[in-house]
C-alpha cells in the first residue's frame, strides 16, 4: 500500500511510520523539509486548497494526517495547521478516490481550548467529505521515551518531592507502539464505515498514581507529596506560557485539569490483544536509562541556578547588606585600608556579579575552571590571613567543598569549551 503520511517526522509520526514500513507498506513522508528519497515537502500554513494536494496524491492508496502543534507560534496556526490544510487534503483525497484516511486527532472536550476545537473541526470535515473508509483516531496522552510530554512528566516524577495539583482529572496514558500498531490495523481492516475511535490506555490513573507509575518505571521509590492549589497552577501556567517553547501553558493546564477517560474495549478489539499497562510501558532493564534521562532535564538547571544565586547574593551582601566597615576590617590583615581596601572590595563585588551573570548567560568549561580557581584563591587567602574562619563553628570556608563538587559536576556534563 502506498501511504501519504503527513507529519511523519514528529514523535507519533516516526513510531507509526516505522510500524507501517515493518508491515511492508511504502510510506511517502509528508514533512516540512524533504531530506530523503520518499520525503514530500509540505507546508500546512500554506497548503490550504485541494488543488495543491491533487498532484501529490497520485498513486496514493491511503492518507494519514498526524500534523499538529501544541502551541501557536504564529497567528491562526491552529486554524490553518489543524483545520484548513487537513480539510483541503481530505477533499483532494476523496476526489481521487483514496480508499483509506486516518486522521490523528485529539481526545477530549472539543470546546475546552482552541487546540481541541481546531482538531475537531478537521475531524468533522473528514467525516463530511468521506462517509466510507475514514477513521478519526483520538488517542489519549501518548507515552514514548522520545515524546516531549513523556520527558516532561518523567522529569516531574523524578523529583524528590512530587507536586500534586488539586483538581486534576484522571488520565489513561497509552503506549506509542500500541497506537502505531492500531494505525496499521485500521489501514488493513476490511471495515468500510467511517468512524470516530477513541484510543485510551487500559486504565484510568489519578495524577498521583500516574507519576508514581513513572517512578516505578525509573526504578525510584515512592516520593512524598506536596499539594498545590489549583490557582497556583493556573498562575504558573500563565507565566510559563510566556515562553513559546514551554509545554506548560494555560491551555495545557486546562486539558490536564479536565482529564480524559474512556472505555478501552474498542482499542483492544482493534489490536486483538490487551493494551500495555502503564507499569509495563518499559522493560525493567531500561530503568537506569529512563532515570538518567529524567534527571538530566532538571539537574543542570538546578545546579546552574543555585550557583548563579550564590555569586549574585554574595555580591549583594558585600555591597551593603553586610556593613561596609566590617568588610573593610576583614581586609586589614592583608595590609589594606582606606581607598585601596574600598577599591579591592568593589573589584570583588564586580567579579562576583560577573560570575553570576556569566553562569546564567554564558556557561562553559572555561567559566567553571575560572570559578574553581577563584574559589581556591579565596580559600587560600582566608587560610593565610584569617585562619579563625577555618575553625568557625558554621564552617564557612569548608562549605566551599560543596561548591567545588557542584562545579565538578557541571564540568563533567558541559559540552561547550
Amino acid at each position: 500500500m502506498n501511504i501519504l503520511f503527513c507529519g511523519a517526522d514528529g514523535f507519533l509520526g516516526r513510531a507509526i511510520a516505522k510500524s507501517l514500513e515493518q508491515a511492508g507498506h511504502r510510506v511517502i513522508r509528508g514533512v516540512h523539509h524533504a531530506r530523503q528519497a520518499d520525503d514530500l515537502a509540505i507546508d500546512y500554513r500554506r497548503d490550504l486548497t485541494p488543488e495543491i494536494w491533487l498532484s501529490r496524491l497520485q498513486g496514493v492508496d491511503a492518507v494519514i494526517n498526524a500534523v499538529g502543534t501544541l502551541r501557536e507560534l504564529r497567528a491562526e496556526d491552529f486554524e490553518r495547521v489543524h483545520h484548513l490544510a487537513p480539510a483541503a487534503l481530505f477533499c483532494a483525497a476523496v476526489q481521487l478516490g483514496v480508499a483509506k484516511i486516518v486522521q490523528i486527532s485529539a481526545f477530549g472536550n472539543p470546546t475546552l481550548t482552541p487546540y481541541m476545537s481546531s482538531k475537531h473541526a478537521a475531524d468533522a470535515a473528514l467525516l463530511e467529505h468521506m462517509p466510507r473508509g475514514a477513521t478519526v483516531l483520538r488517542p489519549a496522552l501518548v507515552f514514548g521515551v522520545e515524546g516531549d510530554s513523556t520527558r516532561f512528566f518523567m522529569a516531574l516524577a523524578s523529583l524528590p518531592v512530587l507536586a500534586i495539583p488539586r483538581g486534576v482529572g484522571k488520565m489513561q496514558p497509552v503506549h506509542v507502539e500500541d497506537l502505531a500498531e492500531g494505525v496499521c490495523k485500521l489501514l488493513e481492516s476490511p471495515e468500510s464505515s467511517s468512524r470516530i475511535l477513541d484510543f485510551p490506555g487500559p486504565r484510568a490513573l489519578d495524577y498521583v498514581d500516574w507519576l508514581e507509575s513513572y517512578r516505578k518505571l525509573m526504578g525510584l521509590s515512592p516520593a512524598p507529596h506536596l499539594p498545590v492549589p489549583a490557582y497556583v497552577m493556573a498562575v504558573s501556567a500563565r507565566l510559563a506560557g510566556l515562553f513559546s517553547r514551554s509545554l506548560f501553558c494555560r491551555d495545557t493546564w486546562k486539558m490536564l485539569a479536565a482529564g480524559n477517560v474512556a472505555e478501552a474495549e474498542a482499542s483492544e478489539r482493534l489490536l486483538e490483544r490487551p493494551l500495555r499497562d502503564p507499569l509495563d510501558f518499559t522493560p525493567p532493564e531500561a530503568a537506569s536509562d529512563l532515570r538518567q534521562r529524567a534527571l538530566s532535564l532538571w539537574r543542570r538547571p538546578l545546579l546552574v541556578g543555585v550557583l548563579a544565586a550564590l555569586w549574585l547574593l554574595t555580591a549583594l551582601v558585600s555591597a551593603g547588606i553586610f556593613p561596609i566597615a566590617q568588610s573593610l576590617a576583614l581586609l586589614a590583615p592583608f595590609g589594606l585600608s582606606g581607598t585601596a581596601a574600598l577599591l579591592l572590595l568593589a573589584v570583588a563585588i564586580t567579579l562576583d556579579v560577573g560570575m553570576g551573570l556569566l553562569t546564567l548567560l554564558r556557561p562553559s568549561r572555561r567559566l567553571w575552571w575560572s570559578q574553581l580557581a577563584l574559589i581556591a584563591i579565596y580559600t587560600l587567602l582566608i587560610a593565610w590571613r584569617l585562619p579563625e574562619f577555618l575553625l568557625h563553628p558554621f564552617a564557612p570556608v569548608f562549605k566551599n567543598l560543596a561548591l567545588v563538587a557542584l562545579l565538578i559536576q557541571l564540568l563533567a556534563e558541559e559540552q561547550r569549551a
